[in-house]
């Protein structure tokens, strides 16, 4: 079989489907992509049992057949392709042919016969929202995601959709992170899926308010459709921490600050703080400041900064990476700190709505 497609098209679907291909894997056919052709359509798919990717490309042939080639190797032959145009041709024992231009390599493929069959999925059942949406969402909360397998269910994100509103939510036992948007579907989904298929989804998403991507939910799996891609990934199966029990409703203390200001004091403190020296930060929020202190091994630091506030004073230490992270994922130029004393976790919320949740627990600070 022969197929001619752009040098282009074809790099840019191999290296988006390798994304689901495993390094290394006891299956050797895993380590390569699957290829069909069928004409002018080749489709590829990348799968590691867990995480699947799959898209269609145009190519130029009248032949039909089925191949699988090594990823890498596939990959790194046509991005270094010299031409506009790749031509590919397998053999009847496999031996695959790649030319471009002046350049020609010859590699064994394999039979497709030995690659798993990607799950099917039921199209019946599906919910849109805007790629831009999706991919914002995403990036405001997977930060809180567990990297910790202690709890298999927190290593994903909670899809929480019902009566119209959409909550994506992350935790990991030290913070907490919900989006919170408005949804046009009444049906009510409730599922979680691994970070690492979201950290790929968001990959393939455009920055765009347009362009729709389709989820696709069965009992245990979920495919995303994204402009001409297939994702899909097997859901975490479990129950997931109850969020909505662990957001505070009431606070003593409430301060709006601009964000860029917490964050570059909070930077500043981190130049002291390494891994044989973990120690929190100190916020002491009175009087209209917020006074920020650090001390370890390395060093001291002090720093302050103006803040609106009402309520209490209060004394309260973090770990500044957790802060931090939340911090960033705001996108917010100013942010509204919910406190309840020294002990009680951290609620940063948006000025004006309600876009984002985030929860911050605090360090105990040693008495002085």
């Amino acid at each position: 079989m022969k197929f001619i497609c752009k040098q282009s098209v074809l790099n840019e679907a191999v290296n988006n489907v390798s994304r689901a291909v495993p390094v290394k894997s006891p299956v050797t056919a895993l380590e390569g992509i699957k290829m069909y052709l069928n004409k002018n359509e080749l489709e590829l798919t990348g799968y590691d049992l867990e995480l699947g990717i799959r898209t269609v490309i145009e190519v130029q042939s009248e032949d039909h057949g089925e191949f699988t080639v090594n990823a890498k190797l596939f990959s790194e032959i046509v991005r270094k392709m010299p031409s506009e145009n790749v031509v590919v041709e397998i053999d009847e024992k496999l031996k695959a042919t790649i030319r471009g231009g002046d350049a020609e390599y010859n590699i064994l493929a394999l039979s497709a016969d030995d690659y798993p069959a990607i799950p099917d999925y039921d199209t019946s059942d599906c919910v849109s929202v805007s790629q831009g949406l999706l991919k914002n969402m995403i990036s405001q909360t997977i930060f809180a995601v567990s990297v910790s397998d202690n709890k298999p269910i927190l290593t994903g994100e909670l899809f929480d959709i019902e009566n119209g509103i959409f909550n994506l939510v992350a935790i990991d036992g030290f913070r907490l992170a919900v989006r919170t948007e408005k949804l046009n579907t009444e049906d009510r989904y409730h599922f979680v899926v691994k970070s690492k298929a979201l950290s790929e989804v968001s990959k393939l998403l455009k920055d765009d308010d347009e362009k729709p991507v389709n989820m696709y939910v069965s009992r245990k799996h979920i495919a995303f459709g994204i402009s001409g891609y297939t994702v899909i990934s097997r859901l975490l199966e479990g129950e997931f921490h109850n969020y909505k029990g662990s957001i505070p409703q009431n606070h003593n203390t409430e301060i709006v600050l601009n964000t860029k200001d917490l964050i570059a004091s909070l930077e500043r403190c981190s130049l002291l703080i390494v891994e044989q020296t973990k120690a929190p930060v100190k916020c002491s929020f009175g009087d209209g400041q917020v006074k920020i202190s650090c001390s370890t091994s390395l060093g001291k630091l002090s720093d302050v900064f103006n803040i609106d506030m009402n309520g209490n004073k209060v004394d309260i230490g973090f770990n500044c990476k957790y802060l931090l992270d939340a911090l960033k994922a705001s996108e917010s130029d100013k942010v509204k700190l919910l406190l309840n004393g020294g002990l009680s976790p951290m609620k940063i919320v948006p000025v004006d709505g309600d876009a984002f949740t985030f929860l911050v627990l605090p360090v105990r600070l040693k008495s002085e």
